[in-house]
């Protein structure tokens, strides 16, 4: 696999799964915009490659590479999350916990991880990652969520666009 490839020539690799405070909520969809402009800005600042990502209303997946020697991602996160809920309209109530540690109540504190061990591992976790959308029900083929990192791999040719769409030969169970 091409990607896997790449892959190999960084540093660490992980998966990440991240969620909003509210699950009933569409933010991330709705402001798809301030997402990427948050991702990229702390790309500029602190470079990682992004080998997956699928964004659906209320969490996100992705499979980040960073640089060799450097596993600093919590700090990415936190500029992230802070970038992108910064120009929100504050239309909650945060508690005072929160107010004292100037966070809002958009996102989870706590994120999921998962370093990535070998080529295996990071296939599994592609596929989760473009399956997300009809497993969660938001479509019935994966490419037709506009939100994923899928689109990208048709273009260059690595996955054909019925992907997903006739069974999988991968088990999509990170439990």
């Amino acid at each position: 696999m091409a990607q896997y490839r790449r892959w190999r020539h960084g540093g660490a690799s992980y998966f990440f799964t991240v969620t909003l405070q509210d699950r009933r909520r569409f933010l991330l969809v709705e402001h798809t915009g301030l997402l990427r402009a948050a991702v990229k800005a702390v790309r500029e600042r602190h470079p990682f490659e992004i080998l997956a990502m699928v964004v659906l209303p209320d969490h996100l997946h992705t499979i980040w590479t960073l640089p060799k020697g450097d596993d600093n991602y919590p700090m990415r996160w936190r500029q992230i999350k802070s970038a992108f809920t910064r120009p929100l309209p504050r239309d909650s109530i945060v508690t005072p916990a929160r107010e004292r540690r100037g966070e809002r109540d958009i996102w989870q504190r706590r994120y999921w991880e998962h370093l990535i061990r070998d080529g295996q591992d990071l296939r599994i976790h592609i596929d989760y990652i473009h399956y997300n959308p009809v497993k969660h029900g938001h479509v019935r083929k994966p490419i037709d969520w506009p939100y994923s990192s899928l689109h990208r791999y048709v273009r260059r040719d690595e996955l054909p666009a019925t992907w997903g769409t006739a069974g999988l030969d991968v088990d999509l169970d990170l439990d």
